[in-house]
């Protein structure tokens, strides 16, 4: 394995570019076993989700005053997480990373759809807490469902976490 060393003049998205595009040592791509025989498409019935809406608790307030409360978030790339590490704000302030994540992989944000790291400070905190799950249960778990259980009747169930207003799933 090939170790590469980013000097802080060099930035990690060309290494990012260099490495995803340099050809596999020769080692490494004879000792991989052949490839798998292409699979009949039209017999594959789960397609990878790769988008989730969701509506935030608040909302976010423009400029003008409109309320956003409906986007998209899309899955998280190795890059995605790797980009946030060599932001100056970042490592100024660690706390600084969820913004820059998030403003990555948020695709629209009701008719908002370049959504920068700007737009995700001025959110409310409940939002971005919000946010911050959201983008955990997508990327770690693959679905925004949960499994609840009824404080009252203790029934259990499953509630939709991605939408709804507060109080409802």
């Amino acid at each position: 394995m090939r170790r590469r060393t980013v000097s802080p003049g060099a930035g990690l998205e060309e290494v990012l570019d260099t490495l995803a595009t340099a050809p596999a040592p020769r080692e490494e791509a004879a000792a991989a076993p052949a490839a798998a025989p292409p699979r009949d498409r039209s017999r594959q019935t789960d397609a990878l989700q790769t988008e989730f809406a969701f509506e935030l608790p608040r909302g976010y307030v423009d400029d003008d005053g409109q309320v956003h409360r409906h986007g998209t978030m899309r899955l998280a790339t190795a890059r995605d997480e790797l980009r946030p590490q060599i932001d100056l704000r970042v490592k100024e302030n660690p706390a600084y990373l969820s913004v820059v994540l998030l403003s990555q992989v948020i695709t629209q944000l009701g008719t908002v759809t370049d959504v920068h790291a700007g737009i995700v400070e001025r959110m409310y905190a409940t939002d971005v807490a919000f946010l911050q799950d959201f983008y955990r249960r997508i990327n770690s778990e693959g679905h925004t469902h949960a499994a609840v259980t009824c404080p009252l009747c203790h029934g259990s169930f499953e509630v939709d976490l991605s939408g709804g207003r507060l109080g409802e799933s």
